[in-house]
């Protein structure tokens, strides 16, 4: 029978397995970007992910274990989804809301992912690792809430006009409700 501190090592080695492939990954959406504030966006969460991999290895040293990695096959995934919308929308608008959206499923993922670290980080009573913790925790959602913003600002709009440029797209007028009798 496995421990809940066992469970959480393990966790934790596919977090920084997780990481570390991003940071890999990123750049390739960096340059693939044609929007100069997602651009910015990406490699501002770059340098954060970066960090994010040094904090993930203090909290191994907390738990007084060697950082390890396990293979992240959840990332792996989206990496590779990440990799196709790029080339299925090169030179296209759609380009950079794929390229959210992709960033987006990353982000949810780890926000999931350090929340139950950051609940067994409690359990296991390792406070300062459960702090590093939900300061990673934070930046992820402040990441994915950066992404919903600048989508909905311009790259969303952006992508619809694109797309409705052949008089395709169907704007569907509000019917309203018939009164009810009182």
């Amino acid at each position: 029978m496995r421990t809940l501190k066992e469970l959480f090592l393990d966790e934790l080695a596919d977090r920084y397995d997780s990481e570390k492939r991003l940071v890999i990954a990123m750049p390739k959406m960096i340059k693939a970007a044609t929007c100069p504030d997602l651009r910015k966006l990406l490699e501002t969460h770059l340098m954060e992910t970066e960090r994010q991999v040094t904090k993930v290895e203090k909290v191994f040293k907390l738990f007084s274990e060697k950082p390890s990695t396990k293979k992240c096959d959840a990332t792996i995934g989206l990496v590779t989804e990440t990799a196709e919308a790029i080339l299925d929308n090169k030179g296209s608008p759609l380009l950079n809301v794929a390229l959210i959206c992709a960033a987006q499923k990353v982000e949810h993922y780890e926000i999931a992912s350090y929340g139950c670290l950051i609940e067994w980080a409690g359990l296991l009573r390792n406070i300062l690792g459960e702090a590093i913790l939900k300061e990673i925790l934070e930046e992820e959602k402040d990441a994915n809430q950066a992404l919903l913003e600048l989508a909905r600002k311009t790259s969303n709009a952006m992508a619809q006009n694109a797309s409705c440029a052949d008089g395709s797209c169907v704007v569907e007028k509000k019917v309203k409700s018939p009164k009810r009798a009182a």
